[in-house]
């Protein structure tokens, strides 16, 4: 995957990483504000439940103690324990003693009248007959629950049941429903029976239905269920209290991965990452220009030219990633590539012809290099080309410390490269260290050649590499004028748009082949 690719794709994360904690915190503040919500409504209905438990517990307790009198039924200690036990028990309203389903006397009143119950609905598991009915001794249109054993009866109010304040601020309201029948015993607000009618149907233990939030507990002893639901609209409160929780911590998270990307993003889009990019994608070529001799403009050898193309088809400059790769480390790894591909592009062609050499640039790193001077060598052996076809160019600036680069230089001769002094007068070298340097030619800048006319010092630096003897190559030569003044003055090679450009390897050999040829070499010398 290329940076470019790479820095779309961390964009994207970029993007993800602004907008997900924030998402996720509202998603999250929502769902705890619904969790409440639900647990309340959960609370609410155990809260019931229990308050089902107490009622029934006190309606077993009751019956018991009134089981266990000795007293005669309706007798006048009989009446005042009834009546003691009505007046002190919180969830009973009535005690009765019965013959059968008859009514004998009251905790209420005892004038003798008597009121037959209709069979009960139902015999608890403990034994206990049931009712749920409007029909009572009272004569009173009302539904109550009763419970009997089997002399004496206890009447509770069914709101007695659900009766039950919430904890929270929401308006909770409950019914009691019988699980049999689906009939709703008591309530405290209007139930949609259609509602009613679904969650019998399919068995739920909660519905959402209209912003509305029902739930239902089972009483399995009664064979009732307890439902209560609520509204959902009165939540915003709360999930305003819940974003002031859980929005400032995603947009901090927010904040806190956007800086990590923000900064991988800026080492991607470095220059020093877009060189690695370009090296290790191959990105970078190479074109030859020719060097050729002055006296017959026979071709001699080419130099290895870096080319790093941008995505809109220009050129970056040499003299622009060049440096570059020299302040970041990278200049090595950028001459190993430019070594390989000189031998994958002209490997077989210099084979051919070992009387032409390509000059490839060094830098003073590159002369340390064990990989780089292992990789040559491999180079050499797997294509067959000897080692001086292959010149070693240093500009003058890396001879400014001739303790540590000569050596180096010494090695290389020793192995057979030619060592080239580029752009030689516009560095850190004075002409007076000339004679200290081992090298085989010496190749005048260009903007000496620029300036022939006028410059001073070119006839004496080219008197001077006369006196060493060594080779002359000039660079930038565009007219015959330039040529012939150098001619003239004893420079054996040059190089420059008078004889061609820099050209891509398929080109170069055509150049070279039909230069050659034209001076009797043929292809396959």
């Amino acid at each position: 995957m290329t940076t470019r690719h790479l820095v779309g794709l961390i964009t994207g994360v970029l993007i993800l990483a602004i907008l997900l904690p924030i998402l996720l915190s509202i998603w999250l503040a929502q769902r705890e504000t619904h969790k409440q919500f639900i647990a309340e409504q959960e609370a609410y209905a155990s809260r019931v439940l229990i308050r089902t438990g107490q009622v029934m517990n006190q309606v077993k307790s009751a019956l018991k103690q009134m089981d266990a009198l000795k007293n005669p039924g309706c007798s006048k200690t009989h009446l005042q324990e009834m009546r003691r036990l009505s007046y002190s028990w919180r969830y009973i309203q009535e005690v009765l003693y019965i013959d059968g389903l008859t009514t004998k006397c009251s905790s209420l009143e005892n004038n003798g009248n008597t009121f037959t119950f209709p069979p009960p609905d139902r015999i608890t598991p403990a034994g206990y007959r049931a009712w749920y009915t409007e029909q009572n001794d009272l004569g009173i249109k009302r539904y109550m629950a009763a419970f009997a054993s089997e002399h004496h009866m206890v009447i509770i109010d069914p709101i007695s049941l659900i009766d039950v304040i919430p904890f929270s601020n929401n308006t909770t309201n409950v019914a009691l429903i019988s699980t049999s029948s689906n009939r709703v015993f008591s309530r405290s607000a209007e139930l949609d029976p259609k509602i009613l009618l679904r969650i019998h149907k399919d068995q739920l233990t909660t519905l959402t239905e209209n912003n509305v939030v029902y739930t239902v507990r089972q009483y399995p002893e009664l064979q009732l269920s307890i439902l209560t639901w609520s509204s959902t609209l009165p939540l915003s409160e709360r999930l305003h209290h819940q974003l002031l929780i859980w929005l400032p911590a995603g947009i901090l998270i927010s904040l806190l991965a956007s800086w990590l990307i923000i900064r991988v993003l800026r080492r991607l889009q470095s220059p020093r990452q877009r060189l690695l990019d370009a090296l290790n994608n191959a990105d970078i070529t190479v074109n030859y220009q020719p060097i050729v001799s002055l006296t017959d403009d026979k071709m001699v050898g080419c130099e290895a030219l870096a080319r790093w193309k941008q995505p809109d088809g220009s050129y970056l400059s040499p003299d622009i990633f060049i440096p570059l790769a020299e302040q970041t480390g990278l200049i090595t790894h950028l001459t190993e590539n430019v070594v390989k591909t000189v031998f994958r592009d002209l490997g077989k062609w210099l084979h051919l012809h070992p009387e032409i050499h390509v000059s490839i640039n060094l830098s003073v790193n590159d002369f340390h290099s064990v990989v780089l001077r292992t990789l040559l060598h491999q180079q050499l052996r797997i294509w067959d080309v000897a080692p001086q076809q292959i010149a070693l160019e240093l500009t003058e600036r890396g001879f400014a410390d001739p303790n540590t680069i000569l050596p180096a230089i010494a090695a290389y001769r020793r192995s057979g490269h030619p060592v080239y002094i580029d752009d030689f007068g516009t560095g850190y070298s004075s002409l007076r260290y000339l004679q200290d340097l081992e090298v085989d030619t010496l190749k005048i800048d260009k903007s000496f050649v620029d300036m022939l006319e006028y410059a001073q010092v070119t006839p004496y630096i080219i008197e001077m590499a006369k006196n060493l003897q060594l080779n002359i190559v000039a660079e930038g030569i565009e007219t015959p004028c330039q040529e012939k003044w150098l001619r003239e003055h004893g420079v054996h090679f040059g190089q420059g748009w008078l004889y061609s450009k820099a050209l891509s390897k398929e080109t170069f050999i055509l150049w070279a082949e039909n230069n050659l040829s034209a001076h009797g070499i043929s292809a396959a010398h």
